[in-house]
Order: C-alpha cells, then sequence, then structure tokens
C-alpha cells in the first residue's frame, strides 16, 4: 500500500472521528474531507461526477420537497389523531398502532419525517394516560427504522444501494419487505412482553380518555384542504411510480404508441417528477418549501461520496474486497459476514457512510460470487442496526432530543440495553430469512 493510499485512508478515517464527534455539523466534517482529497489530487476533478452518486441525492431531495410540502396541509397530524381515536382509550393498542403507522409511513417516507410529527402526539397521549412515554418513544424509533428497511425509499442506505446496484423498487419491496413485515410482528411481541403488563389504566381513566379523543376533530387538523387533496393524490402517484417505474415503457406504449418500450424511470427520475407535480399544482411558494429542505443532509452524502471514492482511486477498497474474498468461500459466508458487521457497526457510526463503504467492496467481489444476496445482506444489516444505539440513526436522535426538551430522560446506556436486543433478534430472523431465500 503506498502513500497516496495510506493518505485517503487517513482521511477516512479522521472524517469518521468528526462524525461521531459530533462536535463539527456532520455535514462540514464530510464537505472538508472531500476538500482535502481533492486538493491533494487523490480524486481527480475529472472523475468527479464519477463517485458522486447522483440518483441517490436527487431521489433524496426529490422526496424532501414532496413531505415538505404535503407537511403544510396538515396530513400527518391527521394520520396521528385518526390511529389515537382507533385504540379506543387501550394503551397497548395505541403502542401497537402507533408503531404500524410509523412502520408503514417510514417505508415511503422519510422516517425522520415521521418521527418528527408523530412523537410529539406520542408524549402527548402518554401523558394523558399518565403512562410512562418511553415505551412509546423507543417502539417508534425501532419501528420507524425497521419500515424504512423494507422499501427502495424508506431509508438512505437502501436508496445508496438501489442506485450504485440498479436495483427496482419492486425488489426491494419482494426481498425487504417480508422481513420488516415478520420482524415489525416480533417487535411487537417483544414491546408487550417488556412493557405491557405496566400500561394499565382504571377504566375511569380509559373513560376520561375515550371523551378526550372524542373532542379531538382530526379534520380541524388540516389546515389546507385543497392542498390535503393534492398531497394525498401526488403521493399515491409517486409511490405507484415507484412500483412499475421499470416497465412504464410498456405501459406508455399502450396507449401511445411512439413510446419507447423498453424505457425505465429511475427511482431519482420519480422523486423529481412528484416534486415537480407537487409544486406546480399546489401553487405553494417555492421558495419556503426550498428552505425545508434538509440541504446539510445532501450535502453530506456529496462530501461522503467524494471521500469513499478516494478509497476506490486508490485501490483500497479493492485491497479489502481481495482479503475478504481470500478468507470467504461462498455467497453465504459472505452474507453473514456483511450483515452482521453493518449492524453492530452501523450501532456504533452512522450507517451512510458505513453503507457508502461497503457498496464498492462488494462490487469488487463480484467477480468469484453472486453478489446479488449481498446487497440485501447490507440493507438488512445497516438499516436494521440503526436500532442499536441511540445515536446509531437519525431518527433515534431526533425522537430523543425531543423526548429531552419535554423533560423525558432516556439514557445511552439505557438504549443500548434495549437496542442491540431488538438489534439482535431481528437482524438473526432476517438474515435466517435471506438464508432461506438464497441459500437453503
Amino acid at each position: 500500500m503506498d502513500g497516496v493510499a495510506l493518505l485517503a485512508i487517513v482521511v477516512f478515517l479522521l472524517t469518521y472521528v468528526l462524525i461521531v464527534d459530533e462536535r463539527i455539523h456532520r455535514a462540514v466534517a464530510a464537505m472538508a474531507g472531500a476538500a482535502v482529497v481533492v486538493f491533494l489530487g487523490i480524486v481527480p476533478w475529472d472523475s468527479l461526477l464519477e463517485h458522486l452518486d447522483l440518483g441517490t441525492i436527487f431521489l433524496l431531495l426529490g422526496m424532501m420537497i414532496i413531505v415538505n410540502t404535503a407537511r403544510n396541509s396538515g396530513l400527518f397530524e391527521y394520520i396521528a389523531i385518526r390511529t389515537t381515536k382507533l385504540a379506543r382509550g387501550s394503551p397497548i393498542l395505541i403502542l401497537v398502532l402507533f408503531m404500524a403507522v410509523t412502520a408503514v409511513v417510514s417505508a415511503f417516507l422519510d422516517n425522520v419525517t415521521t418521527v418528527l410529527l408523530l412523537t410529539p402526539m406520542l408524549l402527548y397521549v402518554a401523558n394523558l394516560m399518565k403512562l410512562n412515554p418511553i415505551p412509546f418513544l423507543v417502539a417508534e424509533i425501532f419501528a420507524s427504522n425497521i419500515g424504512g428497511a423494507a422499501t427502495l425509499i424508506g431509508d438512505p442506505p437502501n436508496i445508496m444501494i438501489a442506485s450504485s446496484a440498479g436495483l427496482s423498487f419492486n425488489e426491494f419491496l419482494f426481498n425487504m419487505g417480508p422481513i420488516a413485515l415478520v420482524d415489525m410482528v416480533i417487535l411487537i411481541g417483544m414491546m408487550y412482553l417488556l412493557y405491557g403488563r405496566g400500561m394499565k389504566v382504571t377504566p375511569e381513566e380509559r373513560d376520561t380518555l375515550v371523551r378526550t379523543l372524542g373532542s379531538l376533530d382530526e379534520r380541524a387538523a388540516i389546515r389546507d384542504k385543497a392542498l390535503f387533496n393534492k398531497s394525498v393524490i401526488v403521493i399515491l402517484f409517486v409511490v405507484f411510480l415507484f412500483f412499475v417505474h421499470n416497465d412504464i415503457g410498456s405501459i406508455l406504449h399502450t396507449f401511445l404508441p411512439f413510446v419507447d418500450p423498453a424505457m425505465t424511470l429511475e427511482p431519482a427520475e420519480v422523486a423529481l417528477i412528484g416534486a415537480a407535480l407537487i409544486l406546480f399544482w399546489s401553487r405553494e411558494a417555492p421558495e419556503m418549501i426550498f428552505e425545508k429542505v434538509e440541504w446539510p443532509a445532501l450535502f453530506f452524502f456529496g462530501g461522503l461520496f467524494i471521500i469513499v471514492g478516494a478509497l476506490v482511486e486508490t485501490g483500497v477498497i479493492a485491497e479489502i474486497a481481495a482479503f475478504m474474498i481470500s478468507n470467504v468461500h461462498s455467497t453465504g459466508e459472505a452474507m453473514i459476514i456483511i450483515t452482521w458487521f453493518a449492524a453492530f457497526a452501523s450501532a456504533v457510526v452512522d450507517n451512510i457512510p458505513l453503507t457508502a463503504a461497503m457498496i464498492p467492496l462488494i462490487h469488487d467481489m463480484s467477480g468469484t460470487m453472486d453478489v446479488y444476496p449481498l446487497w440485501w445482506a447490507l440493507s438488512l444489516g445497516a438499516c436494521l442496526g440503526g436500532n442499536g444505539s441511540a445515536i446509531a440513526a437519525s431518527a433515534n436522535v431526533v425522537v430523543l432530543g425531543i423526548a429531552e426538551r419535554e423533560g423525558v430522560a432516556i439514557t445511552f446506556i439505557d438504549f443500548l440495553k434495549l437496542g442491540m436486543l431488538v438489534l439482535v433478534v431481528t437482524v438473526a430472523v432476517g438474515l435466517g430469512i435471506l438464508w432461506m431465500m438464497y441459500v437453503v
């Protein structure tokens, strides 16, 4: 390994340290690292776009615009109130329903947005029932990460994997959807065993809660009825396009013969089409919507892609892949190693840079084994590893931050104990399902 490769590794590791330390914003850390490798010529300017995954960045940008526009209608508050009313005052049923809603919404929209909108309602309901809010909050975190693993757009690692490996929305739904569904059932069982006995209310308290919930009008949460309807239509249309994006040419060719039946749409194109449609149709002020876009997250992605590109340019990734290949003799062994490494590493550091580093490694293993199952192993470990610790995923940090502002403290160690239990059980079950699908 030459000096340039060592320098690329040093920049990569220092960037990781800054990201974990959090005293410098992770976007600034990633951009600084990218600036260093470009300035030193480790990543030539001419090859910059080869490493900058625009598919991932534009997909995130498009979905952020859609969600931020829909948020102005009161759509998510409406969902929260309707969910609470369905439980009819049963604490455990409220817990289960909110977990289900969180998982489903996180599968199709950004899970950080989901928890931002649902967490205040959970705290309100727990306070109303005079119950410990911690079970509701940790269950919401776990459900958001498991639900996000189910689809291509549910979690950033999946977006990155799909963009690099050319995987479709339906492939993600077929491979990761059943795992997320089974893990959600297991998670609900675990939450009931751990907290169910403590979620008891007297008949009088339940009656009071039912009356209070009855006074809540979900329709009043809708701030803009026209925008609400347009948002629902656009979101459903975007989800439909994600399902058919690989077959859109043949569908359009049936009605428009001049359309090439082999035409396909990339997930990023679908997201940008949806973003343009909702902005054009809603007539919302674009400058207000663009202000709410998570620009730091997008710049973080961009910087990170360039830093990992430095490891690719210097051959570091290829050397790691060669080492793994020499010690792994089958796809099954590689699945086990990648799944558990990604899961436990994601519990310690952010799963986004981890995924960015693992993707080229898997590509380099394609010469000696079938890497198709390895993409699902990486997705499983990176997404569900987010449940391992309080800082392992953005949704975790958001929920715990809101709880702390409301006087609800969840310590790092307390979360770690429960999070690691959930991580081990759900990852083991998911790996078992992948093993049945691709090895047995």
